[in-house]
């Protein structure tokens, strides 16, 4: 199948005025909430998202829509009008970024302590690493802490709004190879960001590379975390270096090491063109896996026929589902929460419309300070409801597989929101990091 070229546009706070489609589509009411919103949150989009995945009839109530462009409920009326005021009266620029970080401070920019998941190396803090799984590490290189477009609810938000103390990022993988050889039990690299996938061919290679020729016995798992295949799947199909791309793929899995992307889908609708379609069956073709992730968002997938549709989709276009995730406890999550009880009848309606291939999909699940923690239902026990949990990972692996229950909270949004059961004053986990840090005191 022939996909044609597509020049590449991007908007910003700068120029989404420039939008064609905005003009009959939003108030300026609108526009001014975009401005205050973005900036303090980040904003940008590009014409692919724009022209081929936004339906403009159904504004602002459109998924994609939503999942791109900032809306005014993602702050709270204290910050929004705090922003907004700031706007009016000219602040200059550097006032303007006081405002703005004073609130991202507010806004719980490292959720689930990922400040506490960076490694030493002989007494260095590797900066661009994250080590919180025993088996996984997660790299940030330093040229791909942007996106194709941003989503809306991202948790990583802090790295693309110029906080260099809020950023996890490393230029050079040296300090990666010889964490990896000093730890034998790391067996996967996850690159992550931002999209590594922002980055040139010849520029994730310089990364990649060192990694295939260092002779690390223990790496069997090269991951790649990306939303490239919603926002611009032109990338695997005609851009100027997607045959050295594509290569690069081949490369790694004919070293023997498996490439799995862990592609966000958040909606079906970005499964539909025949851009990603192409694109996905060129990733396949290099022997690489496609495993697909999203969290579950009030205002975009927040209905069991959608989430259906999306695993189906998925299968068929020759991806694994993987995991429904819970919006983590940061930036817009008010906006995006879904209460753990409905995000699990969701996660159940739809898993009972798939086939086994689809079955494959964990969730919904929370990835906490402790670990990840799937909600496996809603239990009643001698007249008390209660949630009944499991660690599907967790900062002590002997935590893995665990179940643990908590009182039911019909309005609990996240872990932190749940109280042991009766009789129990902790979480089994809890007891235990408490344990170990008196060890190690």
């Amino acid at each position: 199948m022939i996909i044609p070229k597509k020049k590449y546009k991007v908007y910003t706070l700068k120029n989404y005025a420039d939008i064609p489609q905005i003009k009959s589509s939003l108030s300026l009411e609108d526009l001014d909430a975009i401005k205050t919103v973005g900036n303090v949150l980040p904003f940008k989009v590009n014409n692919y998202v724009v022209e081929e995945l936004i339906d403009w009839n159904n504004i602002p109530n459109d998924p994609i829509f939503q999942l791109t462009f900032p809306q005014k409920e993602m702050l709270s009326n204290e910050h929004f009008q705090e922003m907004e005021q700031a706007l009016k009266e000219n602040y200059t620029k550097p006032e303007l970024k006081l405002i703005a970080n004073k609130i991202r401070y507010e806004l719980n920019p490292h959720p689930a302590g990922q400040a506490d998941n960076v490694p030493l190396l002989d007494n260095t803090k590797l900066t661009g690493i994250q080590h919180k799984y025993k088996e996984t590490v997660l790299f940030f290189p330093s040229n791909s802490q942007t996106c194709h477009a941003y989503c809306t609810f991202c948790f990583r938000w802090p790295q693309f709004v110029g906080i260099d103390e809020l950023k996890f990022a490393m230029k050079e993988t040296d300090l990666l190879v010889d964490y990896l050889k000093e730890h034998p039990e790391v067996t996967d690299v996850l690159f992550t960001g931002g999209d590594p996938l922002v980055m040139s061919a010849k520029k994730l290679a310089e990364y990649i590379e060192p990694l295939l020729n260092a002779d690390i016995p223990n790496l069997r798992n090269i991951r790649i975390g990306t939303k490239a295949l919603s926002y611009w799947p032109y990338r695997f199909i005609n851009d100027k270096d997607t045959d050295d791309l594509l290569r690069l793929f081949e490369k790694i899995t004919k070293s023997g090491i498996q490439l799995a992307f862990m592609a966000h889908f958040n909606h079906s609708t970005e499964l539909k063109t025949k851009a990603v379609e192409v694109a996905i069956q060129k990733i396949l073709d290099t022997g690489a896996v496609i495993r697909t992730q999203s969290p579950i968002m009030n205002h975009i997938n927040n209905s069991a026929d959608e989430w259906a549709e999306m695993w189906k989709l998925q299968v068929k276009l020759g991806c694994i589902p993987y995991y429904m995730f819970i919006a983590r406890d940061t930036g817009a999550q008010d906006y995006f929460a879904v209460t753990l009880e409905n995000a699990w009848k969701v996660y159940r309606n739809a898993y009972k419309q798939v086939s086994g291939l689809a079955r494959t999909v964990r969730g919904p699940i929370m990835s906490a300070n402790p670990g990840k923690v799937q909600v496996l239902g809603v239990n009643e026990i001698d007249d008390k409801k209660m949630f009944t949990l499991r660690f599907v990972q967790g900062r002590d692996a002997n935590w893995v597989g665990k179940p643990f229950f908590a009182n039911y909270d019909p309005t609990a949004i996240w872990l932190t929101d749940l109280k042991p059961i009766e009789g129990k004053n902790k979480f089994f986990y809890e007891k235990e990091k408490e344990r170990q840090a008196m060890e190690f005191a």
